[in-house]
């Protein structure tokens, strides 16, 4: 690991935080002292960053790159509870109340993740309103993504949630809803509580019917 004023020499530290919505509101010193104790540390593809049940010792937050965050059953079937992309962040949750670990978190692609240590942490949180404020966000906003996902596995079937699924991690693209992350069939499966056989039949029904159209990686929704 190094440090990010190292790590990252010739990009701007203050804009990189600034673009975190952790750090959001920070001022100029705020975010040079968090620049200051951060750490990076580059991770490859399909590696395990934490463990469930192991210590929360640091906060992670996610620079480049995506992950998520799962849990497996004692013969090994995994659930994702969620993926986590850039700018967002995991770990806070141990940190404020001292559990360990409450799932397993796994990369994507290739990351880049800031790392801040459970003293260091702690210790900024006591110092800044903002940070205060910024976490608190963040837990609601799970909170209520956690909702929504019950609600969808309680009252929806498989096409619905799969349906839900993509218009979630669809954007606005030129008046086009797109979904650009990369997204396999078994991932999806195991967000939505299916198999990846369902799915994919989901997914072919929804394109013969002109509801979606697969263009390379993307998929692209048809709202009308």
């Amino acid at each position: 690991m190094h440090g990010v004023d190292d790590a990252m020499a010739g990009r701007p530290v203050r804009a990189l935080l600034q673009t975190i919505p952790l750090f959001a509101g920070f001022s100029d010193a705020q975010l040079e002292q968090i620049a200051r104790i951060a750490v990076l540390r580059q991770v490859p593809r399909h590696k395990t960053i934490v463990f469930v049940g192991a210590e929360t010792d640091c906060l992670f937050v996610i620079v480049t790159g995506s992950a998520k965050v799962l849990n497996r059953d004692a013969e090994g079937r995994e659930v994702i509870l969620s993926i986590l992309e850039a700018g967002e962040c995991f770990g806070e949750m141990g940190l404020i109340d001292g559990s360990p670990r409450s799932a397993d978190v796994v990369t994507n692609e290739p990351c880049d993740l800031l790392i801040i240590s459970k003293t260091d942490f702690m210790r900024v949180l006591s110092e800044n309103v903002d940070l205060c404020l910024n976490i608190m966000k963040s837990l609601v906003l799970r909170l209520r993504e956690a909702n929504h996902k019950i609600e969808s596995l309680a009252l929806m079937d498989v096409y619905g949630r799969v349906a839900k699924l993509l218009l979630e991690f669809s954007e606005k693209e030129n008046g086009v809803r797109v979904v650009k992350r990369k997204i396999t069939k078994l991932d999806m499966a195991k967000m939505v509580g299916a198999s990846r056989e369902m799915v994919s039949r989901v997914m072919r029904d929804l394109e013969l019917r002109g509801y979606i159209h697969i263009d390379g990686g993307r998929i692209i929704l048809h709202e009308d």
